[in-house]
């Protein structure tokens, strides 16, 4: 008798864990982000491969071109921003239909590639982030007058 409702019980509690599990994806609260991608066509990895290891695959080309010089490789931040600025304003940012900081405000994690580089492809800017433009002359400057001295 005892072990027979003891293994009722234990039945009852993994079908209504499984059960739960099963209901909480459907109908969730929390919407998901509105992703428009401007220029969709054949990206370097499936999308789930993107949305988990991009970061990774960025820092890795990031090692390449600063310690090896190496450019133009499969992975790019200005080949991604290339395909997927927005038609609209020519950018990865300033909204939350922008696709990075779509995806980047859902999730809750900062976007600080942009600190250094430009969020729009380079036809729209010249290939310099506003920041870097705005320091190119206290730069040149400087360099200037260490090679008068």
């Amino acid at each position: 008798m005892r072990i027979g409702r003891t293994i009722k019980t234990v039945l009852f509690g993994a079908v209504a864990l499984f059960a739960s599990v099963a209901w909480a994806g459907e109908g969730s609260s929390t919407p998901k982000p509105d992703i428009v991608i401007a220029n969709p066509g054949k990206c370097i990895a499936d999308t789930e491969t993107m949305r988990r290891t991009h970061m990774e695959m960025l820092k890795h080309q990031r090692k390449l071109t600063m310690h090896e010089g190496i450019r133009g490789a499969k992975v790019s931040l200005n080949g991604c921003i290339d395909c997927h600025a927005s038609k609209s304003d020519g950018s990865v940012l300033g909204s939350d239909r922008n696709f990075c900081q779509a995806c980047h405000s859902y999730a809750a994690v900062s976007i600080d590639c942009f600190e250094c580089h430009q969020s729009k492809p380079s036809r729209f800017t010249g290939g310099v982030a506003p920041a870097v433009a705005a320091a190119l002359p206290k730069v040149e400057a400087s360099a200037s007058k260490e090679g008068a001295q």
